[in-house]
Parts: C-alpha cells; structure tokens; sequence
C-alpha cells in the first residue's frame, strides 16, 4: 500500500475491509442467504444491505456532512447538496456471490465537485485491496500499478460484461464480440466490473469494455486505471463516461486500437462524429509512439 494515504482513503479502507467481513463470513453459508431479484437476473441479497450500511456507518461517522451515492440506496442517506459524494457499490457481483464463484469486490470512491478523487476496491475472497489518489498513483496492497505495455491487440486478454437483463440488446453485444474476439489472445466474463477495471490498472488483463454500467460500477476502478497510466471513456473516446453506461478502459496504445472498433456501437455520437473519433484517438496515440492495425484474424 502507498506509505502516504490521504486520509479520506484511509477511511474508504476501514469501511471496505468492515464491509468484506460481512461478505466473508456470509460467504461461509451462501444458501441460507436471503436473496431477491430487483429485476430479471438482477440480485441483491440480504448481505448487500449489510453491507452497504457498514460503508456508510463508516464514512458518516467520518465525514457526516459528505454526501452518499449507493447502489441499494441511493441518495436517502448523508447530506444533499454537499460538493463531497461518496460513490458505493457494496457488493459488485453479486450473482458469482450466490453461486459460491469468488470474483466479487466492495467498490468505494469519492467525488469532489463531480471528479473522482479517491477509490477503493476490496476483494474480501483474496484480501487483495486496490487504491488510488489522484495525483498520487494507484496501488494493489503495497505495489505500485501500471497498466500492461503491450501494444498489439492481437497479443491481449480483454475483459467485458455480457447483457443479462430481458432489455438489453444481446444481437448489438453479439456484434461487438464479433468485432473483438478475434483481433485479440482471448475475451474474458469474469462478472465484476469494478474488480475488471482494477485488473485493467494491474496489467492482469489489457483492456475491458461493457454497457449498462452504472456509477458506482465504475468511480473507483475508472480513477485505479488513469492513476495506473491507462485511459477510460465511452465507446467514442471521450471521457465524460461515468453516466452514459458504455465504459471502455485500457492501456493507452491498446485503448487506441479498442476506440475504432467500439464506437459505432455507441450511443453516443453520430456516424459522422464517430469517424472523427476514430482519426483522433488512432492520430493521438500513432503521435506518441505508433499503433499497428489490429488483425482481422487471431494468429
């Protein structure tokens, strides 16, 4: 862990780690959980709650004129018009939860004035804990995290999500797995999208992308890939992501070749801004050091 924790991190950690205990020991007896369904294929359990209320316990008890942004509660909880906002995922994977698959995390961040500052992801399963600052970089327990350097498509492993709600778009998701699978080393559903992007800013996969996220998702795991060197946006490059639900992370040369085939699925930009996108992002990173064009094929 970084030897100058800003003290906000410091709590976001003490919450963290109360929270994996819940999960840990809840863990131990998964089918005596109560579990409901907030829409179809979408859980939350009796755990989630506790989860969720220790966070924000925690955090409260610390900074009680913060604002809290949580994905069982909402806003009903701390101060409303407050620059400071906690951003909470209590338990991101619920689903691997239920089933006994250990692929799940606690997903804490902070916002100041709408830019995230602080994030925290916790994998109680692996006693791993990610953390980042701004400015200050991000770290996995006590190392130091840069993304992956390598800079062909083809030689990477790329995370994503898959739709598993009854609206999503499943021939859209199809088509874009269609375009990605075969330019790279393997595609990966791990099913936790703060913990994917925290392995993005570890260098464990090069790059991941997924729709239907939602903030808290994505505010601590987006600041561990920019604090780890990578960038983060929607499918058309721009970095104003964190509420249209469309995330693309990788590290930079990777995210470059990523941009070009995601954007036409965005919703985001017309066909004409798309096209821009793509000459801008494949110009910028080309500028700094040069990006090959993907394969049609896996080698």
């Amino acid at each position: 862990m970084s030897p100058n924790l800003h003290p906000m991190i410091n709590v976001a950690v003490k919450a963290a780690r109360a929270a994996g205990a819940i999960i840990n020991r809840a863990a131990l007896d998964v089918e005596s959980l109560r579990i409901s369904q907030k829409q179809v294929n979408d859980f939350v359990t009796e755990v989630d709650h506790a989860s969720e209320q220790v966070i924000i316990e925690t955090l409260l008890a610390a900074y009680p004129g913060h604002g809290i942004l949580a994905e069982e509660s909402g806003a009903t909880h701390g101060a409303k018009d407050s620059d400071y906002v906690w951003i909470i995922d209590p338990l991101d994977g619920t689903t691997n939860f239920i089933h006994g698959f250990p692929v799940y995390c606690v997903s804490i961040a902070l916002a100041v004035k709408g830019k995230v500052e602080h994030g925290v992801i916790y994998d109680p399963s692996r006693n791993d804990l990610f953390t980042a600052t701004r400015g200050r970089g991000a770290y996995m327990n006590d190392r130091r995290l840069r993304v992956s350097k390598r800079i062909r498509l083809s030689d990477c492993l790329i995370a994503t999500g898959f739709p598993f709600r009854s609206g999503d778009n499943f021939p859209r998701y199809l088509a874009m797995m269609g375009d990605i699978m075969p330019r790279t080393a393997g595609l990966r559903r791990p099913g936790a999208a703060a913990l994917d992007l925290a392995y993005v800013a570890a260098g464990f996969t090069d790059g991941f992308f997924e729709t239907g996220l939602s903030p808290w998702d994505v505010a601590a795991g987006s600041l561990l890939v920019t604090e780890a060197g990578g960038l983060i946006g929607n499918f058309t490059g721009e970095a104003d992501f964190m509420d249209q639900k469309e995330c693309v992370a990788a590290a930079p040369k990777i995210y470059g070749q990523l941009v070009p085939l995601l954007s036409k699925y965005s919703k985001f930009a017309s066909a004409g801004d798309k096209a821009q996108v793509r000459q801008a992002i494949v110009g910028q990173i080309t500028g700094s050091g040069g990006v090959q064009e993907a394969p049609d094929t896996q080698d």
